[in-house]
């Protein structure tokens, strides 16, 4: 198996209002695909939203409800300004804000906001990693000007 993540789908309790959120509040535009799911080309990575019954029967597992719990999606910025520009627009739209950014223990500069069904996202100003003109992270700590 290549070490790369290649989508990421999140059990939603309302497909139409999920999608809605990430539209207008997030800012992203719905690629075509089959009904019943969404999907947001991300550059390289595909996000998708599911109802969480049918994500279950897909799994295979019985009485999914609420939020899948115990991981956080992440968006990296270029700098402390992005981080607070993003999330000054997500309040503004309506985001649920869980932690303002602030400086971090580990030496960047984050905050969390919440979607409508609970999951949680990061978005952070890491001063450890390039991030490339293309968006993708490069590991590595920026080249001093």
């Amino acid at each position: 198996m290549e070490q790369r993540l290649t989508m990421i789908t999140l059990g939603v309790a309302d497909l139409a209002r999920t999608t809605e959120f990430y539209e207008r509040v997030v800012g992203w535009k719905k690629s075509p695909g089959p009904p019943g799911i969404a999907f947001f080309d991300l550059e390289g990575l595909v996000f998708s939203l599911y109802p969480h019954g049918d994500l279950a029967e897909d799994i295979g597992i019985a009485g999914a409800s609420g939020s899948y719990k115990g991981f956080t999606l992440a968006h990296c910025a270029r700098s402390e300004t992005e981080v607070d520009d993003i999330f000054a627009r997500l309040k503004r739209d309506g985001a649920v804000i869980v932690k303002p950014p602030q400086r971090a223990s580990w030496g960047g500069y984050s905050g969390y906001f919440s979607d409508p069904d609970g999951h949680n996202w990061e978005v952070a100003y890491n001063p450890y990693w390039t991030i490339r003109k293309d968006g993708r992270v490069a590991m590595e700590k920026p080249a001093q000007a």
